[in-house]
């Protein structure tokens, strides 16, 4: 072939991330997805409620073995996460400055920030435990030891204008706290979340901790939210009509619901709150050994 004979682009046909699989939506159907300016870059999968309950028996399936696993080891695999996308941040600065209009300053700038969102989480795995748990001071004989445990399976709505820092924001608590994780992706700037999955299946994830969905937040979401194999949701990305109706929803089986919290700056701290708004708290007593009033002990 000449150097001057023109080749055909190779179009990049996105998929969902289910189960650490990458499967069409199950209907078949896409929707066109557009940058900031009305042209289309891609066709993303509109994924339907079957799509839906795939992801939450994979996420189930998965979550054993990984609130299972040590808090080092997870607080590794969060890292080799941060060092996959360092290596692709040119493919999703382009992505991300498409999807949300961005200069390639800015968009890099995004980008860095979910990098860095990453690490920091990679950093709390075990720690986290730490500051929510601990000891408690009793009455009696005994030790009183309290210690967070993941609560499920999370459905989470994910941050419709910030495609990219502000759903590895809604993501990355998730996952660190031993849950496991069902997203519906930003419905008009999916291309960077769908991306994110092909990171995830080369980053050491265990298939099935994180699952990305594309479409309708306002046709999964309901089915999700209804749905008793789902343990929480997080409505971050959720209107206030659709975050009162998936509200509703989940108290069916009383899931833990977090409601949606205005963010100025997806940049800014992060603090510990979406960590914590998904552990439940155990608490053990045990005898300390002490025999009779004397407090002897063996």
């Amino acid at each position: 072939m000449s150097e001057s004979t023109a080749r055909l682009n190779v179009f990049k046909t996105y998929k969902l991330y289910v189960g650490g699989k990458f499967p069409r939506s199950e209907s078949g159907r896409v929707y066109e997805v557009s940058d900031s300016k009305g042209k289309w870059l891609a066709n993303a999968p509109l994924s339907s409620r079957k799509d839906a309950r795939d992801a939450v028996v994979a996420a189930r399936k998965a979550f054993g073995g990984w609130s299972g696993a040590t808090a080092y080891n997870r607080g590794q695999i969060l890292y080799r996460i941060a060092e996959m996308l360092e290596g692709r941040r040119d493919q999703f600065v382009r992505e991300v400055g498409e999807a949300e209009g961005l200069s390639k300053s800015k968009a890099a700038a995004v980008v860095d920030a979910a990098i860095d969102r990453w690490v920091w989480y990679a950093g709390w795995t075990d720690k986290i435990g730490q500051v929510v748990g601990g000891a408690n001071p009793v009455a009696g004989p005994y030790f009183n030891l309290s210690t967070p445990e993941p609560t499920g399976v999370v459905a989470v709505i994910a941050p419709q204008d910030s495609s990219f820092l502000g759903l590895v924001s809604v993501i990355a608590p998730v996952i660190a706290t031993g849950n496991t994780a069902v997203v519906i992706a930003s419905e008009k700037a999916p291309l960077p979340a769908l991306s994110l999955g092909e990171v995830l299946a080369t980053s050491d994830l265990p298939g099935g901790v994180v699952n990305i969905l594309s479409g309708k937040a306002s046709e999964m979401g309901p089915h999700l939210a209804a749905h008793q194999d789902v343990n929480a949701i997080d409505l971050a990305g959720a209107d206030a009509a659709l975050a009162k109706e998936l509200e509703i929803a989940a108290a069916d089986n009383l899931k833990r619901v977090l409601r949606p919290q205005p963010v100025d700056d997806w940049a800014g701290d992060q603090g510990t709150a979406r960590m914590t708004a998904f552990l439940e708290t155990k608490t053990v007593w045990h005898p300390t050994g002490s025999l009779g009033a004397s407090g002897s002990s063996y």
